[in-house]
């Protein structure tokens, strides 16, 4: 396989890659917190030798996680919070913290605030958050919530110092391989959520265009396929 060969293989790899994250995009474009993800693309050059030319790939070496603000859709939910600039909720889950845009809330009982999947919510020290039974439940905007007028926990918002040190820990959660830090001059609403940060028009052109380019590679791998076939039977009936 020759050099042009073996590039159309590694774009069409990335090109398939691509299909696949624009197709989860699609799935989620009506999951509350849910944000947006591109693939990364760069050239990989490897010297094959003084004698031989320089092998030339391409390489889908990154998952880029969009972290632009989506819209903001009024429930009237207690404890429904939604996020208005920079930063994540922190969720535990198994021992570990993990990251969150989707503020959907409700007691437990034991009166934890925990999210759909049962994960508490954990304020800005890093502590479960607890709400008295029977009272009224109030969030100031920058995270001070109240309980019949007395403040009761602090929800603090956290980021990655490198966004892309961000990577999906599955459903709405997000974990981080480097460090984090504290959003200042935060910003929260509460009685609503956000919603999905996906285009949905836009991501289904790009999903058509993304196939075409895959289609066309497709192409051009099984014509060359096809030529290298027909010169080992040539050279076999010499």
């Amino acid at each position: 396989m020759d050099t042009s060969a073996y590039t159309a293989l590694s774009r069409q790899t990335g090109l398939r890659r691509e299909l696949d994250i624009i197709a989860n995009n699609v799935a989620n474009a009506n999951t509350n917190g849910f944000r947006r993800e591109d693939l990364v693309f760069s050239e990989f050059v490897k010297s094959a030798g003084a004698q031989a030319p320089s092998l030339s790939m391409v390489a889908a070496n990154a998952h880029r996680i969009v972290l632009d603000q989506a819209g903001i859709e009024i429930t009237g939910g207690t404890f429904d919070f939604a996020i208005e600039g920079p930063g994540f909720f922190q969720i535990a889950r198994d021992g570990n913290t993990y990251l969150t845009r989707a503020g959907h809330f409700m007691p437990d009982q034991d009166g934890l605030l925990v999210n759909g999947d049962g994960h508490q919510l954990l304020d800005a020290g890093g502590a479960p958050v607890f709400v008295p039974p029977g009272t009224e439940v109030a969030l100031a905007s920058d995270g001070t919530l109240s309980a019949d007028g007395r403040p009761i926990a602090l929800i603090g918002l956290m980021q990655p110092v490198d966004e892309l040190d961000l990577e999906r820990g599955g459903g709405n959660l997000f974990a981080v391989r480097g460090e984090l830090e504290p959003v200042d001059g935060i910003h929260l609403v509460q009685g609503a959520l956000e919603k999905s940060n996906v285009n949905s028009i836009a991501e289904i052109a790009r999903l058509i265009e993304v196939q075409r380019r895959y289609e066309s590679t497709k192409g051009f791998l099984d014509r060359e396929d096809q030529r290298i076939k027909s010169v080992i039977q040539t050279l076999g009936r010499s």
